[in-house]
Order: C-alpha cells, then structure tokens, then sequence
C-alpha cells in the first residue's frame, strides 16, 4: 500500500496572503526593536557630558551593544527553533524594556555600558534580527528573497526613523526621560507585535500532498562539507565581508574631515549610503529569487571590491558623494543572502540558530573592521592603506563564496555525466 502523507498539522501556506501580512508585521517589529543599535549613538554626547566620561569610555556602551546583539541572535535564534519565533521576542521585548528604563536610571557610565550589553543588547534588540529574518525564509519559497530583504530592510528603517525622535526628545524632556518613555513605548509594542507572530512556519510542519513548497532540499553534507565546516566557512565569510564593508561606514565623517570636506559632508554621505543601502537590499532580493544565495553573495561581493576600489583615485566632493552612494547600493544585499543561503543548504529546524551564529560572525566583522582601519590609518597615516586592507578582506570573502559555488556546481556535473 503507498504510504500517505502525513496530515498538514498549519493552517497557514509558504508565500500565502499571511505571510505577506506577517512579513509586514515583522518589519514593524525589527524597526521597533532594533532602536537600541541606532539610539546609544545620540544619547552617547548628552550621557557623556553628564559623567564627563572621556571618548573612549563613552564609546564602550556602543561596543557592549554590538557584542551582546551579536551573541544574543544565536540565544534568540535558539529559542526560535525550539519554542517559535513568538517567545524569543517576548523574551526581547521584556529586555528592551527593562534595559530602557534601567538605562534611564544608570549612575555611571560603566553601569550604563553594563545595561547597553546585557539588557538593549543581549536580551533585548538581538530578537530583531537573526531570528525574525530565519523566520522570514521559514515562510516564503518562490519569493523568498525579496521577502528576506524587505525583511532586513526593517533595521535601515530603523537607523532612519529613530535618531531625530530621540534628539527630538532629548532636548525637550533630557536622555533619562527619553530612555524610560522609550522603554515603555517600545516594550508595549514589541509584545503586541509578537503576539501576532505566534503561527509556527509551515515549512516546520508536514505539507498535504500536492502542496510541496519545492525549496532545495538541505543536504546532509552542505557543499560536500560536514555541517559544521560548511557553517565555520560561511561564518569567516561573513567576518571578512563586514571588515570591508565597516571601512566607509564607519571612517567616512573622519575620512572627509582629513580631506578638508567635513563632518556634515561626511555623514551627509553616510545616510546616503544607508539610503541606497535599502534600495540595495531590496534589489538583492529579487535577483536572488532568481539565481540563489551564493551567486548573490559572490555577485554582490565583487561589487563591494569594485566600490572599495573607486575609493582609492577620488577626494573631491561631488565624486565621493557617487562612490559612497554606489558603495551602498552595492553592498546592502550581502549579509541577508547568508540567511538565503543557510536556508537552502541546512535544516529549517536549525535556520534560527545558524543564521544568528552567522550574523553574529558579520557584526563581529563590523566591529573588527573599524578598529583595524583605525589603527591601520594610525600605522600609516593613510587612510588609502585602510581601503586596501579592506580590500583584501573583501578578497578573501569572495574566494570562499566562489569557491563554495564551484562546490555546489560539481555534484550537479557529476549527476549530468
């Protein structure tokens, strides 16, 4: 007797009218929650001047920020896969708040640090990232790449929406008031959100026959490699990529400082790299749906490289206004075609916790790039030597994207033979 499918135990279908509807609850949630990467920046001078911390003091609760959303996305992309995504945000949510108002209340600038780590940080906006964009590839199959980046466009948003407000309010009321009124706000929220979040994907559950969702089937060696030396390399993938990539975004305001331009041109030239940037996303998205994950990566890998490159011969003004606006809209798609590929190549069971481990190796490169081209330009007294060194990092990312490609590419030839 053939042996019947087992009974779909969702009521809800991959690339259905509910996930759309979710998809668009989730931006609202990711632009909500990932406040706290984008708010710490404002409130540094205000927090700074009432310690009277110095530079590098005040710049250590960004860096505690950064590291807890990093190591937060592999809990809350853990949590994600066992329990749904539903309860990883609550989880966040319930950081967020209490991290907020705890912020609001710091007396020094090491308790504020503290709080920015572990509660903003950790326990707080890692909830949206990692775990809502691997919950987004669970829900989506002919559309999953723009899915994917209209998704992550939801924390470019984010670095948009929420710096005037808080300056807004900070000038108004002050940064300890603007901090608790915040944590209410977006604690409130961020709950509300994820209780309409609570449906598990259906690429989870068993599908009825003639509705397969026709997604790559995850191999049990992805790229002819064991899980977990396929997952090491995407990770050094991701390091190298974002050490190229944190070298315009992070150095640019000084870069034009040193070549006479200024600050306000140079951060005029960051938002519009951010600007493109989510143009860029959504861009990536489509392309991937029509050539995958890793040709994306590569794809938008070699643009970064030629970006980079452009860098190099201009310093006037108008040109460097180009470069930063094709560099973002070059590389916006790269970090969320890892979640693409990760999808298409492993368990969804583990989409959760590989995709934060992987977007954590990404941030790590952020942060490992701004302090290498800074003290690449302290060594040198260049910042072309700071390019180049991206550069090579840019390299090193696409030799393995390429070779990883090549790896998929030989058991199809093979198969063909």
């Amino acid at each position: 007797m053939p042996v019947s499918s087992p009974p779909y135990v969702g009521p809800h279908l991959p690339d259905s009218r509910y996930a759309w509807v979710r998809l668009i609850v989730t931006m609202l949630f990711m632009t909500v929650g990932s406040s706290g990467m984008y708010v710490v920046s404002v409130m540094l001078p205000a927090v700074q001047a009432e310690f009277g911390a110095s530079r590098a003091d005040a710049s250590l609760p960004y860096t505690l920020l950064l590291l807890g959303f990093g190591l937060g996305g592999v809990l809350m992309g853990r949590i994600a896969d066992r329990f749904g995504v539903m309860w990883a945000l609550l989880l966040g949510a319930v950081g967020t708040l209490c991290g907020y108002v705890a912020s609001g209340l710091a007396g020094s600038i090491l308790a504020f640090a503290l709080v920015q780590g572990v509660l903003v940080g950790f326990l707080g906006s890692s909830c949206a990232f990692a775990p809502l964009v691997a919950d987004t590839t669970l829900w989506f199959v002919r559309r999953r790449g723009i899915a994917v980046a209209m998704c992550a466009s939801g924390n470019y948003i984010a670095g948009a929406v929420w710096p005037p407000i808080v300056q807004h309010f900070i000038e108004t009321v002050g940064w300890r008031q603007t901090y608790t009124g915040m944590g209410l706000f977006c604690g409130v929220c961020m709950a509300g959100l994820a209780l309409l979040l609570r449906a598990r994907p259906p690429a989870a559950t068993a599908l009825p026959a003639g509705q397969a969702t026709h997604a790559p089937a995850p191999d049990a060696r992805p790229f002819g490699l064991s899980p977990g030396a396929a997952q090491a390399l995407l990770c050094l993938a991701g390091v190298a990529c974002c050490v190229a990539m944190s070298m315009p975004q992070v150095h640019i305001v000084a870069y034009c400082t040193d070549l006479g331009l200024g600050a306000a041109r140079g951060a005029q030239m960051l938002s519009v790299m951010l600007a493109f940037g989510i143009v860029s996303r959504l861009i990536s998205g489509a392309i991937c749906d029509r050539i995958g994950g890793l040709r994306t990566l590569l794809l938008g890998s070699v643009l970064q490289c030629i970006a980079l490159l452009l860098f190099l011969p201009f310093d006037a003004m108008v040109p460097l206004f180009v470069v930063s606006a094709l560099f973002g809209l070059f590389q916006g798609g790269i970090v969320p075609s890892y979640a693409i590929i990760v999808r298409e190549h492993f368990p969804a069971s583990e989409a959760g916790a590989r995709v934060g481990t992987v977007i954590m190796c990404t941030l790590f490169g952020m942060a490992l790039g701004g302090w290498m081209s800074g003290k690449v330009f302290d060594l040198t007294g260049s910042y072309h030597a700071a390019f180049l060194n991206g550069i090579g990092w840019n390299l090193l990312n696409m030799s393995i994207a390429f070779g990883l490609l090549m790896r998929t590419r030989r058991p199809a030839r093979m198969a063909t033979a």
